[in-house]
């Protein structure tokens, strides 16, 4: 029997191979259909044809499931991609625009993007936009409500819309209007980014992620869906973006605290070892210039100590005293550091009111413009220490100037009584009345004359001394630094106007040395200041010898040839050199009541010649010479230097 071989294939089978060469090559759905009309130009059956038609639509069936496949296959790899960059989140924008480029592709829209709510605002912007070309558009503010993405993320729902222009679901204003316009959208699909669920209300919209084409399409929901899941992760990242964001600031927090701990914590370690170490230098015995000086070896820079008048008590640096104008805008910064309880800065300088308790004692002053917290801690501590340093003082200087006090009295009392004892009670208190001293004598009026005995006490804080409240005035016996007597009181007299608030007047005299020197001293001085109330020279300071010819009268030394001198020196000397007459025609013209006639009979001479010679004596003395007060001084120099020159005559 011989073998049979099968013969070539028929119609029916060649076009069933067909049908999976295109199923093979995802090959539109025309080219299926185009296989009947093929099999029917071939000559093939009914029979044959409807087995080609049911096969054809078979492989349509197999086509379609395929493609779904595959493309659920493309979106599952694009949300496992997406939660591989939320996973690996290192960058917000960089995630967002992943998705919203992710969405564009999957749907294959024209334009995807996303808006993010603005609290402050209220309202929507545009935070990541992929395939825009409108900047008016990319630059939409979107209300709540307002459009489809503001529907949107009003109602926490999805919207499609396959013609954005013409839907009468949303609410249309003008300027989104022109955006999309713009931007040439049609259709629009848009679903919430939502984060857990907020009192069962489906969760919190925060954002939403939409996609447009140009042109009518009818979003499927499986596209929904994708969108929505996109959006899913979109809030994710967002959430975790903003979580890691809390996390960075916490932490930054946390260690910017710690450091400003540390800080801290080194700045008072430093406060307390400069505290220490002042205290130290106090209970040593260190005395306010040292502790100024200990204080700017620590700051580096000037340190001055003043008083509650801003007078200055030490300092670092010289030529540091303000200015009296400067003195009330340090009083006033003392207060408000004192009111603060803290340091203040004021033009260029840090100002702390030195306190021991509520008590104001003076301030601590810093010529320094810029002070970081551990300096400031330290620049307080110090005015502590000063204050300890202060009181101190007072308590030790109130206590020997209540001996030295009752020593004094007793001595301007009565310095003859017993010289002896009175200077070994001096010495004992460490005063020596045999060294050269200054007595000064202020008053005031009587309503400040109690608070200028204790301001007195103050101002002998920064020059040393003793003072006493004696016969209704108050009285300063000062050690002889050089200072004329002149000098020292017109220093005393601004420094206690300063302190006492009310002009104060001084009047002093000496150097005087012994017991009874001193008792002399006292009583010129009081002459001198009741002479300076007399000549309304209240809130001046003086000494005799400055008030001309009463200064000879109230002087204890009686400095006729001193008086004499300053009166008619230029002249005696313009006389004594040039063989000429000026004092004689000065005395002439006195004696005849200034009358020029008189005074050149008596003279011997023309009357042009006195004139002339009056002329000369107003070169020499300056002009005034001839009013009153200046004529009265010249007329008693006169006639002491007569008197003078008539007691050398009897001697020789």
């Amino acid at each position: 029997m011989a073998q049979q071989h099968p013969g070539p294939p028929g119609p029916t089978a060649r076009f069933m191979h067909r049908l999976l060469e295109l199923l093979a090559e995802d090959a539109p759905a025309d080219d299926f259909r185009a296989l009947a009309a093929q099999a029917r130009a071939a000559g093939a059956g009914p029979e044959a044809l409807a087995e080609l038609d049911s096969a054809t639509a078979d492989a349509l069936r197999i086509r379609g499931t395929l493609r779904q496949h595959r493309r659920r296959e493309r979106e599952l790899t694009a949300l496992f991609d997406t939660a591989g960059d939320l996973a690996a989140l290192r960058d917000l924008d960089s995630v967002l625009r992943s998705i919203v480029r992710r969405a564009r592709m999957l749907l294959g829209t024209d334009t995807a993007y996303l808006t993010l709510p603005d609290e402050e605002a209220g309202d929507t912007y545009m935070r990541v936009t992929e395939g825009s070309i409108s900047p008016i558009f990319q630059g939409l503010r979107l209300g709540l409500g307002v459009g489809l993405g503001g529907l949107v993320a009003q109602t926490a729902r999805p919207y499609a819309t396959p013609d954005y222009r013409t839907d009468t679901r949303f609410r249309h204003v003008d300027e989104i209007d022109a955006g999309v316009l713009d931007e040439g959208l049609v259709a629009i699909l848009g679903v919430p980014l939502l984060l857990g669920s907020t009192r069962g209300d489906g969760g919190k919209v925060v954002g939403v992620l939409m996609a447009a084409d140009r042109s009518p399409r009818a979003f499927s929901s499986d596209e929904v869906a994708l969108m929505s899941s996109l959006a899913t992760h979109a809030a994710i990242a967002i959430d975790t973006a903003r979580a890691m964001a809390d996390t960075r600031a916490a932490l930054a927090e946390l260690a910017e605290a710690n450091t400003v701990i540390q800080a801290h914590a080194a700045a008072v370690q430093r406060a307390e070892e400069a505290h220490d170490k002042l205290t130290d230098l106090v209970l040593r015995g260190g005395d306010l210039p040292e502790v100024a000086a200990a204080v700017a070896a620590l700051l580096s820079a000037p340190v001055a100590i003043h008083d509650t008048d801003g007078i200055e008590l030490t300092d670092t640096a010289p030529d540091m005293d303000p200015a009296a104008a400067e003195r009330s805008a340090l009083v006033q910064a003392t207060e408000e550091s004192h009111a603060l309880g803290r340091a203040v800065p004021r033009h260029g300088t840090w100002i702390c009111a030195i306190l021991a308790g509520p008590e104001a004692l003076g301030s601590l002053v810093l010529h320094r413009a810029e002070l970081d917290d551990p300096d400031r801690r330290v620049f307080e501590r110090a005015s502590v220490v000063t204050a300890l340093l202060l009181l101190l003082r007072r308590s030790v200087a109130e206590t020997e100037n209540r001996v030295r006090g009752e020593l004094l009295t007793d001595l301007l009392t009565d310095p003859d009584r017993d010289p002896a004892a009175l200077s070994a009670r001096a010495r004992r208190s460490g005063i020596d009345l045999d060294r050269p001293h200054l007595v000064l004598v202020a008053g005031t009026e009587s309503a400040g004359q109690e608070r200028l005995g204790a301001r007195a006490r103050q101002f002998l804080f920064a020059c040393g001394g003793v003072t006493a409240q004696h016969a209704g005035s108050t009285v300063l016996l000062l050690p002889d630094d050089g200072t004329p007597p002149g000098d020292a009181a017109r220093r005393a007299a601004v420094q206690l106007e300063h302190r006492v608030g009310s002009p104060v007047t001084v009047a002093a005299a000496g150097p005087a040395a012994g017991t009874r020197g001193i008792a002399e001293a006292y009583g010129e001085a009081a002459r001198c200041l009741r002479a300076l109330v007399v000549l309304g020279r209240s809130g001046d300071g003086a000494c005799a010898s400055e008030l001309g010819f009463l200064g000879v009268v109230l002087g204890n030394r009686q400095d006729v040839g001193h008086f004499v001198g300053d009166a008619l020196g230029p002249l005696l000397e313009y006389d004594a050199r040039r063989g000429t007459e000026l004092v004689r025609t000065l005395r002439a013209y006195f004696a005849s009541g200034g009358s020029l006639t008189r005074a050149k009979d008596e003279l011997h001479i023309h009357v042009n010649t006195v004139v002339q010679r009056l002329d000369r004596i107003e070169a020499l003395l300056g002009a005034g010479w001839n009013e009153p007060q200046r004529g009265l001084e010249l007329q008693v120099a006169l006639r002491l230097l007569e008197v003078s020159e008539r007691g050398a005559e009897a001697g020789g």
